[in-house]
């Protein structure tokens, strides 16, 4: 089912908002340091972009207005495509080995006492998110080393 643009960068926003920031996972997901780089990208970019567009004019004259824009649209376009990245992982379905590893911490964490939703047959990133975010939040450093 296809998603609008508007609706991939709402859930790129909320996938970032979930995704846990710990080290251990950023070996073992590209989507920590995708979240980091976005998040950079967001504040950045935009004043890059008109600091770059408005010294090309400002060198070159106006006649330089259309790669003054071009060089802008690129510059603003980076944290969109973070954004898009993160909005298109976070519905993607787990692969096999890593869909175990949610059912294992999930049952790990059911004995431990926290209070989940049951564990979903066909997880994606955005359930491994919330998963690893609780277990990071409300579990002890012991507890969240063993799974890692």
């Amino acid at each position: 089912m296809a998603q609008g643009i508007g609706a991939v960068l709402r859930d790129g926003q909320d996938y970032m908002k979930v995704w846990p920031r710990q080290k251990q996972l950023f070996s073992l997901f590209p989507d920590g340091k995708i979240v980091v780089a976005t998040e950079f990208a967001i504040k950045v970019m935009p004043p890059a972009a008109v600091v770059a567009a408005a010294s090309l004019i400002n060198i070159h004259g106006a006649e330089y207005a259309p790669q003054a824009i071009a060089i802008a649209a690129f510059f603003i376009s980076l944290p969109l495509q973070g954004l898009m990245w993160l909005g298109h992982r976070s519905k993607q379905n787990l692969p096999p080995a890593i869909r175990s590893w949610y059912q294992e911490i999930h049952s790990k964490m059911r004995q431990q006492g926290c209070q989940l939703q049951s564990a979903k047959s066909r997880p994606r990133y955005k359930e491994l998110a919330q998963l690893l975010k609780t277990a990071f939040d409300e579990l002890d450093k012991v507890f969240t080393r063993q799974l890692f």
